[in-house]
């Protein structure tokens, strides 16, 4: 009779967790950005009626990478194109403020959607796995060699920054540099309150039930929400499991030329944790940059002509 009793407690209490499971990964959260972003299927029109200079890329698996280009007026260097890979929340669009001086400067550049993000296919925020999102950077990688660049330098900003370090370790003798810019292995502290007990709750809840759902909002206060519909505020949980980016690390035998900045008034990174990141870069090709009057997401046009000049400095000029 016991035993009995002890079977239908522990069934009620795993119903009970069960329950309360499905509960936390189904009820609705409040939307604190007010954003209005858009679907996959909007993403696919806009994509389809986009004019300005682009390729499309069709991976191994079947999914369209939007990659944005600007051309330059006169080509300076035939053979060196850069390829950006944008921060969490954005996509390549607002990188024109790296993709137009760049270009006025002599370098084909080029903007990469991630999967999931701006005018690349996909669930919005989401991702297959870390393998596949890394896949992807690197198919992007030998799609710009096919063209005629035998050299593409990565520069991540933010997010991009582990992106940058992914496709490194991935394809380590395809990338010809690295720029840096805006991401550490720590954040200033204070800069969110902590997960609630319900919150983390709700999170894990999710990331077992329904993986590919866009739970988690990106958002801290103060911060601006940009009303672009191409930004993605959402994400799910599969994307932010996808790396641990404290134990990111680029392969200890590369020895290829890193630009390492960060700007002087960025909120999220301190330029002595930047500098923390820039010191545990392997060889002796590497350079830091303290960008003055930058953001994290401001940076002025005087720091890209800082970028530019370490290209020249650093690139054979045709």
């Amino acid at each position: 009779m016991n035993l009995i009793k002890i079977f239908k407690a522990l069934l009620f209490i795993v119903l009970a967790l069960v329950g309360a499971a499905f509960i936390l990964a189904y009820y609705p959260v409040a939307d604190k950005t007010n954003h209005a972003g858009v679907s996959q299927e909007r993403a696919t029109e806009l994509r389809n009626t986009f004019t300005g200079p682009h390729h499309l890329i069709t991976t191994a698996d079947g999914a369209i990478l939007f990659l944005r280009r600007w051309n330059p007026d006169c080509t300076q260097s035939e053979k060196t194109a850069i390829l950006i890979l944008h921060g969490i929340t954005a996509y390549s669009g607002p990188y024109e403020m790296a993709g137009i001086p760049f270009a006025e400067n002599g370098y084909t550049t080029f903007g990469l959607d991630y999967r999931g993000h701006g005018l690349s296919s996909g669930n919005r925020g989401d991702t297959p796995g870390t393998e596949r999102w890394i896949t992807d950077m690197a198919e992007t990688v030998a799609y710009i060699k096919e063209l005629g660049f035998s050299e593409v330098v990565v520069l991540g900003h933010s997010l991009g920054v582990a992106a940058a370090f992914s496709v490194a370790n991935a394809i380590p003798n395809e990338i010809a540099g690295l720029v840096l810019l805006s991401g550490a292995y720590e954040g200033r502290e204070g800069l969110s309150k902590p997960p609630s007990f319900v919150e983390k709750a709700r999170f894990f809840a999710s990331a077992v039930l329904r993986p590919s759902y866009q739970v988690y909002q990106y958002y801290r206060e103060g911060m601006t929400v940009s009303k672009d519909s191409l930004f993605n505020f959402r994400y799910t949980p599969r994307f932010l499991l996808m790396l641990d980016t404290k134990t990111l690390r680029l392969p200890a035998d590369m020895n290829i030329p890193v630009l390492v900045g960060v700007g002087d008034e960025d909120e999220l990174f301190s330029v002595e944790k930047v500098r923390e990141l820039y010191d545990l870069i392997p060889g002796d090709k590497k350079e830091f940059l303290a960008m003055k009057n930058a953001t994290h997401a401001k940076i002025p046009r005087e720091s890209w002509m800082q970028v530019v000049d370490w290209l020249d400095r650093t690139y054979t000029v045709k």
